[in-house]
């Protein structure tokens, strides 16, 4: 059986091809990933290491206890320390450091890299290393590549990836801030560094020592020390050696070593993110492939009916059958594996510049090929093809020796005696499933709440969905395609037998389809929420709003200069220039956002509707409240709230002097900025900046005299309606992506499913064909007659997920229509025209190599054939 396995494998590998091509792209998906990820981290860890070397203990600063006196000294890490640390025995060197964050402009005025979390690093240079002695050495942290290290509060160093990113040049003046207001530097040095979070992407700026304890600490002090160890002397050794010098409840030490584990530590949550999207169209891929792999052992074992029944005849048991179709896709999985993973290798190459597109660059480093990434490879690509065989394996091991007396035209016989047949077990238990998903879904429609236990149950909702399609395919294919086929029968005989051929095996049909089907119920489904919530958020992100521009902080520690917003409303073209303070009202029953406005500007940069009251009423304990709020709490225009306003502040009574419909601008509540600054975690700061203009003055013109008055800092951003627009629907372009992503995966698996079909279609209709041919139909009426099998069939599949897909996304819309206000069922027209067209495209191109040998078979060969 052995034997006879490699040879059906070796007799029929042109039609296994299209198989190891599907297993592979799954198997590809996933081993690129692993691949990446271990890569990634190895190339992380590399770098880290770098950072720690020759560093064995490293010195910071504690928290002050609660409690601790107002009159404290600020820092404990000064130059006093330092000498004293120097006189430790084992200590080499100490090392002063002083780290923060700045956001530089880059040379056309445009932000680097702003708003991402930990990018910005900003630090001082420290050229003198304090060692035994008083012994001088250089920082050799950041080597110098071109000039020199900055001296003075005027100058300013940046590594190399800064320099090309922003443009800068020796000599050039770079416009920079860190959290309050704007400064300008002039660039005397470029330096290199191995920190894992600029060769990453981020950006280094350096400053003079004084300069940097000044922002970043105080006046003398460092934000850490970092001591190398003399020969002999292990880091745990010095480790506790220098905590018995340390102010104990002031500073603490750390090795080297438990430094680097923290940043593994970090290193591993960050690669763990990059695994998620690979390996969800890995996952994809191999769900739709295995449709691919059952259709195809389906069709071998049918088709190798009078073979079977030969071995069964001359002595082979059901369990031989079975173990020899298992064996083949054992084999097939292996080949796929193989392939799959050498593929995988070529994706890790390249992940690293598809995920760095937004900006962030990946370290780099060779491939590292853990033994998960092979286990992974050989258990997914031999697994899926074993586990997809089983069932046709089965049915091989139920063919009995007396179909070996049949003609190969003569079908097997399948016995209508029982009223159980499998077919109508199946029909059953998908109109069961059916039901069933649709009554779930259905019962969501009320529930408008995106909890995390309603998106579970429209998940399950969905699966059940997809399940009961997949099952009531047979049976649906058959009416679905007689509709259908009227369009394809217009086109002469050839699209009558296009449509005939496809009802001959409705369960061949519909496993084809089924690949089709999946990805395009994905697409569809996703397609529609998508946008949906891009245009919800669309409405939202103006909504509310009176105003033509809004200046607004990129970080909640951060605030704007109030002196910025007068030079903002003496800016030529504006109008009105209102501030708003946002801080956050504990009501007791939750934790709420409270914006502080200007009473007599409000009404003219906010679009409030007021259900009663207004905003004239506010003042010092008079607030507004949006509709919700006020329904929460059972309150009205006139009603008292006890709350508080900011952290630590004791509640206080307030009036409500007026319910407005809910406002995503004015947040839950409205009250007196000069109230709310005074309860605000930055006291008498600004967070926004609403603008309205004189007539139609939204231009750049406009944009570039804001973005001057607030000093051109990267810290704030300047954004029109059209640009908060798009802002807020940014992340729906990563869905979008991912959406054609698996969109790609699903035409690709079903454009090879359909070739498969279609070619072992082809060699079982030989004589019908040559018959074709002999009755007068010329090799383009054959060629157009596949093509034409082979557009029904993907247009069933399509119709179908298409059907699917909108159903799911209309029940599962509702739990939207609960998080995001405004939420209506959209249409992508586009969208939906490109899925419905796709499909079927790809597989009139994808018939073209069957459809071919077709047309090429002799007439008199072909009804020749016995």
């Amino acid at each position: 059986m052995l034997r006879t396995a490699l040879r059906n494998l070796l007799a029929h590998k042109a039609r296994q091809l299209m198989t190891v091509l599907a297993v592979c792209l799954g198997v590809a998906f996933v081993c690129g990933t692993l691949v990446f990820a271990d890569s990634t981290a190895a190339a992380h860890r590399a770098a880290v290491s770098k950072n720690f070397t020759g560093i064995a203990v490293t010195v910071t600063a504690k928290e002050p206890p609660p409690g601790a006196p107002a009159d404290q000294p600020a820092g404990v890490l000064d130059d006093t320390l330092a000498r004293k640390l120097a006189e430790v025995p084992g200590v080499a060197a100490v090392r002063p450091s002083v780290d923060g964050s700045a956001t530089l402009n880059a040379a056309d005025g445009t932000p680097l890299r702003a708003g991402k979390p930990g990018a910005n690093l900003a630090a001082a240079y420290v050229p003198n290393t304090v060692g035994k002695g008083g012994k001088e050495g250089k920082d050799s942290r950041y080597p110098l590549a071109d000039g020199r290290a900055p001296t003075n509060s005027g100058e300013l160093a940046v590594d190399t990836g800064t320099a090309a990113a922003g443009h800068f040049r020796l000599g050039d003046t770079i416009t920079l801030a860190t959290d309050g207001p704007v400064m300008t530097k002039r660039l005397v040095g470029i330096v290199t560094t191995t920190e894992t979070r600029v060769t990453a992407g981020g950006t280094l700026a350096l400053f003079d020592k004084a300069t940097a304890q000044e922002l970043f600490a105080s006046p003398g002090t460092y934000t850490g020390m970092d001591l190398a160890a003399a020969p002999g002397t292990t880091p745990s050794e010095l480790a506790a050696r220098v905590t018995d010098v340390l102010p104990a409840d002031r500073a603490e030490a750390t090795t080297g070593a438990a430094r680097a584990a923290q940043q593994a530590v970090l290193v591993d949550t960050v690669t763990r993110g990059y695994e998620k999207l690979p390996l969800l169209f890995a996952g994809v891929s191999l769900f739709i492939g295995s449709f691919l792999i059952v259709n195809t052992f389906t069709m071998l074992v049918t088709r190798r009916t009078r073979e079977i029944a030969l071995l069964r005849a001359i002595g082979a048991s059901r369990r031989q059958v079975s173990r020899s179709v298992l064996l083949e896709a054992f084999l097939i999985g292996l080949v796929a594996s193989a392939a799959g993973f050498l593929l995988g290798l070529g994706i890790a190459a390249v992940l690293p510049d598809l995920l760095g597109a937004d900006g962030s660059t990946l370290p780099r480093g060779p491939l590292v090929i853990g033994p998960r990434s092979v286990v992974a490879a050989l258990g997914v690509g031999v697994g899926v093809t074993v586990l997809a065989a089983w069932l046709p394996s089965r049915r091989a091991a139920t063919v009995a020796p007396v179909e070996a007396m049949r003609t190969a035209e003569q079908p097997p016989s399948a016995s209508h005696s029982s009223r159980l047949s499998p077919s109508r077990i199946r029909g059953a238990a998908g109109l069961v499933l059916l039901l069933l998903g649709v009554g779930w879904l259905v019962s969501l429609t009320g529930a408008k709440d995106a909890s995390e236990e309603n998106l579970q149950k429209a998940m399950l909702g969905c699966a059940l969905l997809i399940t009961a399609l997949i099952m009531l395919a047979p049976l649906l294919a058959v009416p679905v395609i007689r509709l259908t086929g009227r369009l394809t029968g217009r086109l002469g005989i050839t699209g009558h037998l296009a449509r005939e051929n496809a009802l001959r095996d409705p369960r061949r049909t519909a496993a084809t389809a089924a690949t089709l089907m999946i990805s395009t119920a994905l697409v569809a489904g996703l397609a529609v929420i998508g946008h949906s919530t891009g245009r919800a958020l669309d409405r939202q992100a103006a909504a509310g709003l009176g105003a033509d521009y809004v200046i607004s902080t990129r970080s909640t520690m951060t605030g704007i200069d109030p002196a910025a917003v007068r030079r903002v409303a003496d800016t030529a073209a504006v109008a009105t220039a209102s501030a708003v303070t946002d801080s956050t009202l504990f009501t007791g029953g939750g934790v709420r956002q409270i914006s502080g406005v200007d009473p007599d500007t409000v009404n003219a940069v906010m679009k409030l509707d007021f259900v009663s009251g207004s905003a004239e009423g506010l003042g010092p304990g008079r607030i507004a409240l949006s509709r919700t709020l006020a329904r929460e709490h059972g309150l009205t225009t006139g009603s008292r709230l006890n709350a508080s306003i900011g952290r630590g502040h004791e509640p206080e009574q307030y009036t409500v002097v007026g319910v407005y419909k809910d406002n995503p601008v004015a947040r839950d509540a409205l009250g007196a900025r000069t109230d709310v600054a005074k309860h605000s975690f930055l006291p008498d700061s600004v967070q926004r900046i609403l603008v309205r203009t004189t007539g139609d003055a939204v231009s750049k013109t406009t944009e570039r005299q804001l973005r001057s008055a607030v000093g051109n800092s990267p810290l704030l951003k300047v954004q029109d309606r059209a640009q908060l627009v798009r802002g807020a629907a940014g992340t729906m372009s990563d869905l979008l992506n991912v959406m054609y992503g698996l969109l790609a995966i699903g035409v690709v698996t079903g454009a090879l499913g359909i070739v498969n079909t279609l070619a072992m279609s082809v060699a079982e209709r030989t004589r019908e064909i040559g018959a074709l041919r002999a009755l007068g139909m010329d090799r383009a009426g054959i060629r157009r007659m596949i093509r034409l099998e082979a557009v029904t069939v993907a247009g069933f599949g399509t119709l179908l997920g298409l059907a699917g897909g909108l159903f799911a996304a209309w029940a599962v819309g509702s739990l939207a229509n609960g998080a995001i206000d405004q939420y209506s069922l959209t249409l992508p027209w586009s969208t939906l025209l490109l899925t419905c067209l796709l499909p079927p495209t790809t597989a009139a191109l994808a018939a073209t190599l069957p459809a071919h040998r077709a047309a090429t078979l002799s007439p008199l060969k072909a009804v020749a054939q016995p």
